[in-house]
């Protein structure tokens, strides 16, 4: 069931379940390229590593630019980022968080059908998206257009929280920036209102596993 809705002057548009427990993602505006979350913690990656108290590790690199055939600067950036896989054409790469969370953020770019990105806690699989799944965004790999370069925000309801998150791709590449990680109040309502301000938010939902 889905229904349209107007949010402080914003559109919305929302995919209902029944189900209370869920991942809402939301679609930032054009040329928005970090998260609007207030207290979120922001990774950009400029220092060449995660940030401090967080675990990264697996088929990923940090990098600048662009290789063709391997890796493609995000649209509108021109700072460094993370490509998986790197080196090799297929794998997972994975961020440990130093606490649970319920709000998750990444400029993606280049979005194609076969990234992925995948939520845990405690080695439990909470939930995911594939590149795929988020509409109204085209799943293309399109380097230099707003339709698949764009800052996604994830948002976690019915208490459920998160606290490693997998970047995967069978494919070269899986390119993105400014990853943002907070522990708000019950989204989805404060969290919409909070990127709604930043442009026309588009907003689905995902029921989660298990």
């Amino acid at each position: 069931m889905s229904s349209l809705r107007s949010v402080i002057g914003f559109a919305f548009l929302v995919v209902s379940f029944s189900a209370s427990s869920a991942i809402d993602y939301s679609v930032s505006g054009a040329g928005v390229y970090t998260s609007a979350v207030a207290g979120a913690t922001t990774m950009d990656f400029n220092s060449g590593a995660c940030n401090a108290g967080v675990s990264c590790s697996g088929a990923g690199q940090i990098v600048i630019g662009s290789a063709s055939g391997l890796y493609a600067q995000p649209f509108g950036t021109s700072s460094a980022y993370l490509s998986v896989p790197n080196p090799t054409s297929s794998g997972t790469y994975t961020i440990g968080l130093n606490g649970d969370y319920n709000y998750y953020g990444l400029y993606w770019g280049s979005i194609d059908s076969y990234n992925s990105i995948a939520f845990y806690l405690g080695g439990s699989l909470v939930g995911g998206f594939s590149g795929s799944d988020l509409g109204p965004l085209l799943a293309d790999g399109n380097q230099g257009s707003w339709s698949s370069n764009r800052y996604i925000n994830f948002m976690f309801t019915g208490g459920d929280l998160f606290d490693t998150v997998a970047l995967t791709s069978t494919n070269f590449a899986f390119e993105s920036d400014n990853h943002a990680y907070a522990r708000v109040p019950e989204p989805p309502v404060f969290v919409l209102l909070a990127v709604g301000l930043v442009g026309l938010v588009f907003t689905r939902r995902h029921l989660m596993h298990g």
